[in-house]
């Protein structure tokens, strides 16, 4: 029943996008996502980026689970939560910082606007 049951596994050409280059801080970091549900407010999938650091500001909650590779996600007070392989959080609506790639990484993600 392809409607009840979606296997989380990249496949499919995927989308390959950059963070806007006024947030870009270091490097050239590209992201690379399978996009695996897109409906009602809820979007989910498998998001990859390559080293380099870039602003960030939430709107929407997100949920993820780290699958390889590390980043450190520092909050606007300078605390940095280092996560790697594992490593699942929350990012909610108002949070704001940067997002360091130190090695490539892959996380699924569930986001709701």
């Amino acid at each position: 029943m392809p409607d009840l049951f979606l296997t989380v596994t990249p496949d499919g050409t995927p989308e390959t996008t950059r963070p806007d280059p006024e947030k870009v801080i270091e490097g050239d970091p590209v992201f690379t996502t399978w996009n695996l549900e897109e409906r009602d407010g809820l979007y989910c999938g498998i998001w990859e980026s390559t080293p380099g650091t870039w602003a960030i500001s939430y709107d929407e909650w997100e949920y993820c689970t780290i699958l390889s590779g590390k980043s450190v996600i520092t909050d606007a007070e300078g605390t940095a939560h280092v996560v790697g392989a594992g490593d699942s959080f929350v990012l909610r609506p108002g949070f704001t910082g940067t997002w360091q790639v130190v090695e490539t990484t892959r996380k699924d993600y569930v986001v709701r606007l």
